[in-house]
């Protein structure tokens, strides 16, 4: 056996296992020596000379009380007479001796409080109360055997005491890797338990400890441990107060997260980045195996790559300069060669690599006449899987990607056939194989110049984010995922392609990029609908508008249940998509909610019934 190794092992377990206790212990042994140095600073001589004379004058009002209490019974013996003038006398005598004795009293208990006993000293009178007792008891309840639990109970509330102080006390190891930068070191030594239970209260963090930090991929991980009626809400909510403890600069990104447990709080600094290392550039080889996902990038926290669904919804939103359009890129080239893909373009300059390699569509009427050719594909797809008896679609995946968002809805809202077939791509495409992904700098569903429809945002489930301009817009890029703040995300080149993933965590991601001659090294494949087969039907799209003949076209009441089919809720909103008179809709929502089509909830909302579902 090797007595060298194991002695290194036990004294480096031991050290790591102390490690690990003295922050619990800090609180404690910070609170014995703030009061034992408040003590400290009181016992000045000047505080001792009036506890003296308080002394003193209490020893004497005592003593004088002592006398008059001695007349009283005196006077009280020698008459029965209560009115006796000797009798009052006494009585005003021991009346004015207990006041002053009171008042002396409270003098010297004044003095007592500024000039106090020495924390030590209380605590060994403290202990004396348990131990004196403790040893008399385990004495007496001996018999034949000897009954130590008493005074056990006593030595073990002591060397409580006393061990407590020495691993409060005790300076932390903070292993520091050689490679850590000045700044590193110093956040660091900083968030050492021993620095920061010291000064914590000097920032409004009392009742708040740090585990010893360590030095990650990502930067700076600390636990902090919650004490009293702190949560993480009310710590991030003190980041400012943090970063001011630490010495942080301005522009260091802190997250303040939930810790596996609870009562603790993850801080962390991203003083580097796992993604440093990893080459931006995206090639075709970054397609993973597994045809269902695709990789959107690298965590910089963790250095893991992140996939998300292909299959899915997409939106994609970003300030302009967040670097939006190339970060989309490897995502379509994704699409492009695993399937068939079509992009709407509505500002010109994205699709001017793409030209030639992919369908692409950049004026009114290629616009209208992709959206025109996805929704008759999707239909026709429809009538293809009822046919062979499918529910979900086995062949290739029809991309239609949207960017900008904003300028293509502008245009497609003039048209309400047009509109709703778009609305319809992203509401029944998926299962159909055409899966609708669309790019915003502006996501608002409100206001004059919408970047997303309302009925096409709720479609959009997998919701990645750059930097966006404000907290609505951080609201409908992440929905329900908003707290992770991507309008906080600093500006700046170097954080260009940096975004936040829906439901991943208020984790960045730094996105891949493919360049222009990256995008033009991608196969030609240029998508076209397909031409229904011997045996198909291909239903007309659906057109929303007033004054359908009776031969050509879907009636009143078909417009309808499409229209709560893919989202509308109120007879307003089926109005604005089928395109109807109010009267009509009403009509036709009464007849369909009477037949169980559609039914009525208890807020009023119109929502598909089981047949319609």
């Amino acid at each position: 056996m090797d007595w060298k190794q194991a002695w290194s092992t036990t004294t480096n377990t031991t050290t790591a296992a102390l490690d690990s206790l003295s922050p619990l212990c800090a609180p404690f042994a910070v609170r014995w020596d703030l009061e034992a140095d408040r003590r400290a600073k009181l016992r000045t001589p000047e505080h001792l000379k009036t506890l003296m004379a308080a002394q003193k004058e209490h020893n004497a009002a005592r003593s004088t009380l002592s006398t008059a209490k001695s007349q009283k019974t005196a006077a009280r013996a020698a008459t029965n007479n209560p009115f006796a003038a000797s009798r009052r006398a006494a009585r005003v005598a021991a009346k004015a001796a207990t006041a002053h004795e009171r008042d002396t009293r409270g003098k010297l208990k004044a003095a007592r409080v500024n000039y106090p006993s020495t924390l030590k000293a209380r605590a060994i009178q403290a202990h004396s109360l348990h131990t004196v007792p403790g040893a008399i008891a385990s004495a007496l309840m001996s018999t034949e055997h000897l009954t130590i639990w008493p005074a056990a109970t006593s030595a073990l509330l002591i060397g409580a005491n006393t061990v407590g102080l020495a691993l409060g006390r005790r300076t932390v190891r903070v292993p520091v890797d050689e490679s850590v930068s000045p700044e590193e070191r110093q956040l660091m030594e900083r968030l050492d338990p021993a620095y920061w239970v010291e000064h914590a209260p000097d920032r409004g963090l009392s009742g708040t400890v740090t585990t010893p930090p360590a030095i990650e991929p990502g930067g700076i991980r600390c636990e902090i441990r919650l004490d009293g009626t702190w949560t993480v809400k009310t710590l991030a909510d003190k980041a400012d107060s943090i970063g001011a403890l630490l010495g942080a600069r301005t522009a260091l990104r802190m997250r303040i997260a939930s810790a596996s447990r609870k009562g603790w709080a993850v801080l962390t600094l991203a003083t580097r980045s796992a993604a440093a290392d990893v080459s931006s550039l995206w090639t075709p080889d970054r397609i993973p195996v597994d045809p269902e996902l695709m990789s959107l990038g690298v965590d910089i926290e963790t250095g893991d790559e992140v996939l998300i669904p292909f299959a899915e919804r997409l939106l994609v939103s970003g300030a302009s300069g967040t670097g939006k359009s190339w970060s989309t890129r490897p995502l379509m080239a994704t699409a492009h060669l695993r399937g068939d893909m079509a992009l709407i373009d509505g500002k010109g300059e994205e699709s001017i690599p793409w030209d030639g390699i992919c369908r692409c569509a950049n004026e009114s009427d290629e616009i209208d006449a992709v959206i025109d050719d996805a929704h008759a594909e999707m239909v026709r797809r429809k009538a293809e899987m009822k046919r062979r008896g499918i529910s979900v679609w086995d062949g290739r995946q029809l991309t239609v990607f949207i960017d900008e968002g904003q300028v293509v809805l502008a245009h497609v809202m003039r048209d309400k056939a047009r509109l709703q077939r778009l609305v319809e791509l992203s509401s029944l495409g998926r299962s159909r194989g055409v899966v609708l992904w669309w790019a915003t700098q502006y996501p608002v569903v409100d206001g004059a110049a919408p970047g997303l429809h309302k009925m096409i945002a709720p479609n959009l489930l997998t919701r990645f984010s750059l930097r966006v301009a404000t907290t609505t817009q951080s609201g409908v890029a992440l929905d329900d995922c908003a707290d992770y703040a991507p309008h906080k995300i600093p500006q700046g080149k170097e954080w260009r392609g940096h975004g936040y993933l829906k439901g991943y965590g208020p984790r960045l991601i730094r996105t891949w990029a493919l360049d222009d001659a990256g995008v033009r090294s991608l196969p030609k494949s240029i998508w076209a609908p397909e031409k229904a087969t011997a045996g198909q039907t291909t239903q007309a799209p659906l057109r929303l508008v007033k004054n359908v003949a009776a031969s050509g076209g879907s009636s009143n009441r078909d417009k309808v249940l499409v229209a709560v089919t893919v989202g509308a809720r109120t007879a307003k909103e089926v109005a604005d998509a089928t395109g109807l008179n109010k009267g009509t809709v009403s009509r036709e929502i009464k007849a369909l909610v009477a037949s169980g089509d559609l039914v009525r909830s208890a807020d009023g909302r119109i929502l598909p019934g089981q047949q319609a579902a």
